[in-house]
């Protein structure tokens, strides 16, 4: 926190002193201009030398002041930009807002555990980790939270998430170009569009055509120059209709060429410099190295031809003014020039773009899981194996505050399933979400929650919270029987976590009983490791038949000086205690 609010105050003077730079820039900027008017009104009326002079110093000044504003306003941005990144992270500490996209449109209630484990949407897993900027970025992120890595790829990630935890100066400094690029799924989708559209190139005739014509043009006027013979002139003109008609004969082909690519230059410049945050840095873990390598093409690096496209891009947008395209067309078929540089820039690049910017993508996801853990000093990363052994220690849910959070040693081995009771409130939903969500931060190559964690990666199945499809015209009982169903699919040869919170609620209770045993046995028969919460002691019976591989867990709740009690921990056994009578009696209810 005092860190972060280090930076917000530094970053508050540095933005102090670029706006009062910039307001100064400003206004000399606008002087010169005038006295460059100024300059041209006297030289046309006295013809004075002294005054054409000082217009082109006023101009020059111009252009000068110019550079340095624009390179101003690009220093407030990002300045403003790290001051907000510094704030938002003080405001989501002290709890009083999560500033960050939750990813809803990323929300898949087919998905064996995203809706479950409340991975997308308000207050979810992906809003509080989610520290990225650019579309492709929060894509790959969604990604990482649902499937899961292999092993050595796991370690991966959590070397290089190490190492980005340290880097923090660094990681603002690439969130901050990520903000200011203003990236969109729209621009995103756009350039892959763009990218992966079939564009031949000119024909040998339309190339030649592209330099005979201006030459043309060039050769009459410096006859001009020369001769000062004004029939020329005509000629000149008559050359300068012919070059708009040639390129009006490839606006159409231009038009389909640049189709949706609407700012697109800004936001492919964007993409250049964080490219080049990436190329600049030096690295330690692998991974990341990796990742920096696939940024070399040919000679140069990823950036240095990604910068050269948005200058394509940006000098494509003249089209759009009718007088600008006019002279610089009318000229030397300026756009020509420029759809042929596109074309050649395509069919050398468009292999590579994509990968250029999955290395963006994968940056940020990775800064994401870095900022989670470098928020988290007291999260572990879990140490993996592949004996199917899962255990935690002081394992609690990491959304939960931590000062209020209560922890609890989670084994399961040698037993491999866990039967869960417990009274309403006591905990059971908020323990096995807390499962589920370090088993996916597991998976993730992320810190988890607790303070020691020996883990064998698997996938995630859960059926905890399920809704009536209405559009479906399916009810709730249906939609449940429809998720025990993939999960038992899922389990078929493949060993998985699962999770189960009071399965088949939507029927009679001996039917619910028989049915939730029956559950248990085919789950375990397909060496499932996981838990169920469930109200009927009878299910946790059932760890007589297996006593190897089932064992009985419970939340307590005591009652205290007439109030109930609940203490959160984890205990062996089967739950003795009720509530929902005392609770009634007390409101009244009964």
């Amino acid at each position: 926190m005092d860190q972060y609010s280090t930076k917000s105050n530094s970053y508050s003077e540095e933005l102090s002193k670029i706006n009062k730079k910039y307001n100064t820039i400003s206004v000399l900027r606008l002087l010169c201009i005038i006295l460059f008017l100024g300059s041209l009104y006297y030289y046309i009326k006295n013809s004075e030398i002294i005054f054409i002079v000082s217009a082109v110093l006023f101009f020059a000044g111009f252009i000068i002041f110019m550079k340095i504003h624009s390179k101003l306003l690009f220093e407030k941005k990002l300045s403003t930009a790290l001051k907000e990144i510094n704030d938002n992270e003080i405001s989501y500490l002290e709890k009083k807002s999560i500033p960050f996209d939750n990813g809803q449109e990323f929300n898949d209630f087919h998905h064996p555990y995203a809706y479950d484990l409340d991975i997308f949407g308000e207050h979810s897993l992906f809003q509080n980790l989610n520290r990225t900027a650019t579309f492709i970025g929060k894509k790959r992120l969604a990604e990482q939270l649902l499937t899961l890595s292999p092993n050595e790829e796991i370690i991966r990630n959590q070397s290089a998430v190490n190492e980005l935890s340290q880097k923090l100066d660094w990681r603002q400094n690439f969130l901050a170009l990520a903000k200011i690029s203003q990236d969109s799924k729209a621009s995103f989708e756009g350039l892959m569009k763009w990218n992966k559209f079939p564009s031949t190139p000119l024909s040998t005739a339309a190339v030649i055509l592209s330099y005979a014509a201006p030459l043309l043009f060039l050769s009459v006027l410096i006859s001009y120059i020369v001769t000062a013979e004004t029939f020329l002139l005509s000629y000149l003109s008559y050359v300068f209709l012919l070059n708009l008609f040639i390129m009006g004969a490839f606006y159409k082909r231009i038009q389909i060429e640049i189709a949706n690519a609407e700012d697109l230059d800004k936001v492919i410049s964007q993409y250049s410099l964080l490219l080049k945050k990436i190329e600049d840095e030096t690295f330690q873990s692998q991974k990341l190295i990796d990742l920096q390598q696939k940024l070399k093409f040919k000679t140069e690096n990823a950036s240095i031809h990604l910068k050269t496209l948005s200058g394509l891009f940006s000098n494509m947008d003249t089209i759009g003014n009718l007088l600008t395209a006019s002279l610089f067309n009318g000229t030397f078929l300026f756009n020509l020039h420029v759809l042929k540089s596109l074309i050649h820039w395509k069919k050398e690049h468009a292999e590579v773009l994509e990968d250029w910017l999955d290395v963006i993508g994968e940056f940020e996801m990775l800064n994401s899981l870095a900022n989670f853990a470098y928020n988290n000093t007291d999260f572990v990363f879990p140490a993996l194996n592949t004996e199917f052994e899962i255990n935690f220690s002081d394992l609690s849910h990491p959304l939960l505050n931590r000062n209020t959070r209560v922890g609890n040693d989670v084994h399961f081995h040698p037993q491999s399933f866990m039967i869960l009771t417990g009274s309403n409130m006591s905990g059971k939903s908020t323990f096995l979400r807390s499962l589920g969500i370090n088993m996916v931060l597991s998976g993730a190559g992320s810190v988890v929650c607790a303070k020691e964690a020996h883990v064998h990666p698997l996938p995630v199945l859960v059926s905890m919270r399920l809704s009536d499809s209405l559009s479906d015209s399916e009810s709730y009982f249906f939609a449940e029987i429809k998720r025990l169903k993939q999960i038992m699919n899922e389990l078929e040869g493949n060993a998985a976590f699962v999770l189960l919170d009071e399965i088949l609620r939507g029927t009679n209770s001996d039917d619910k009983r028989n049915g939730t045993i029956e559950v248990v046995k085919k789950v375990i028969a397909n060496k499932a490791i996981g838990a169920i919460a469930t109200h009927d002691i009878e299910v946790c019976l059932t760890t007589n038949e297996y006593p190897d591989t089932l064992t009985n867990k419970c939340f307590e709740v005591e009652i205290v000086n007439d109030d109930l009690h609940f203490d959160y921990k984890l205990r062996d056994g089967i739950c003795k205690n009720k509530s929902a009578t005392f609770l009634m009696k007390k409101m009244g209810v009964i």
